[in-house]
């Protein structure tokens, strides 16, 4: 075999900043394998609020990573991968060709995905392929938020603002597997479902505002920065916590609860949720215990992410969503 030969796969491929239109279906160099590199043949991805801010090219930190003026050539987006492994370096041992994998790694919106070992973890064996492409991205922010930026206790009084989207649904099932009790805050059409998942209490904010309802609570996890920090910290108890997810509002926000933290003590500091191998494993039993369970909102075609992102601009989509890729068999 020569392997100086690059072969093409498809990708959805991203060249410039702006609406979903600049989501082209290409073919691309597909991944070279290297000595500590994992390839795997994605059988599905899932897109969440960083994929969204990559493609607008906003706040300004995104374009530190991806580009400054547009997005490096050929950028292919998408964080979140389930699939099975094609190959792997030389110097891999947790892994073999065949075995079913997720993870979260860079350009996973494409038929094949290279990166470290470390990257993924064997898939939870009671979830498919689809199911456990939701998780990484979105489990992992809910994890880190509520274990290790809000030190969640058991018997403490959770509140999850935001508990029906990718974060929220994670959140709400993560805070009860650690014996907490969980209020979740969504729309009248997502109650029953976020009662569904584990809720104790839920909340339709079109009916009734939280944080004026005279309810403390000792951690509040706030995904969608409806209210401002003043407010929330009004709905807890003296020793409560706000944790905000910075990964669902701007710069603004985060630089301003950043500040906060520094003179409130209710004020948690955002957090950052990078991917670790050993917090993966930890959802990974989670979810093959029955205590964490993704839920998805749709699925789209590997075609059809242009439509998968005007969908997540539109509408507060229930859960994840996820996209699918077919391989041509050959």
């Amino acid at each position: 075999m020569n392997s100086n030969k690059k072969t093409a796969m498809k990708a959805i491929v991203q060249n410039k900043y702006g609406s979903p239109d600049v989501l082209e279906l290409k073919e691309v160099d597909k991944p070279v394998v290297k000595d500590d590199d994992v390839l795997v043949r994605v059988h599905a991805a899932a897109l969440h609020a960083g994929d969204y801010f990559t493609m607008r090219g906003v706040p300004v930190g995104v374009r530190m990573v991806v580009g400054l003026l547009k997005p490096r050539r050929n950028y292919v987006p998408g964080f979140d991968v389930a699939g099975h492994v094609e190959a792997v370096g030389k110097n891999v041992t947790r892994f073999q060709p065949g075995d079913e994998v997720f993870g979260a790694c860079n350009g996973t919106c494409a038929e094949y995905v290279c990166a470290a070992e470390d990257k993924f973890v064997l898939k939870p064996a009671n979830l498919t392929l689809e199911q456990a492409a939701a998780v990484p991205t979105s489990a992992l922010a809910a994890l880190r938020g509520l274990r290790d930026a809000g030190k969640v206790q058991p018997g403490q009084k959770v509140l999850i603002n935001g508990a029906s989207g990718g974060v929220g649904t994670f959140a709400v099932q993560i805070a009860k597997s650690f014996g907490a009790e969980v209020t979740g805050v969504c729309s009248t059409r997502n109650v029953d479902m976020v009662r569904s998942i584990g809720a104790d209490h839920v909340i339709d904010y079109t009916q009734e505002d939280f944080t004026q309802s005279g309810q403390r609570y000792d951690l509040i996890l706030d995904n969608v920065a409806n209210h401002s920090f003043s407010d929330c910290r009004r709905a807890l108890t003296p020793q409560g916590t706000l944790i905000p997810n910075s990964g669902h509002a701007g710069m603004g926000y985060v630089v301003k609860a950043l500040v906060l933290s520094l003179f409130v003590r209710q004020q948690g500091r955002p957090f950052v949720a990078i991917p670790k191998n050993e917090d993966l494993v930890v959802l990974k039993e989670l979810i093959e215990s029955g205590k964490v369970t993704p839920v998805i909102d749709r699925t789209y075609l590997l075609s059809e992410v242009p439509e998968a992102m005007r969908y997540l601009e539109k509408v507060h989509a229930r859960g994840k969503v996820v996209i699918t890729v077919e391989h041509n068999s050959k």
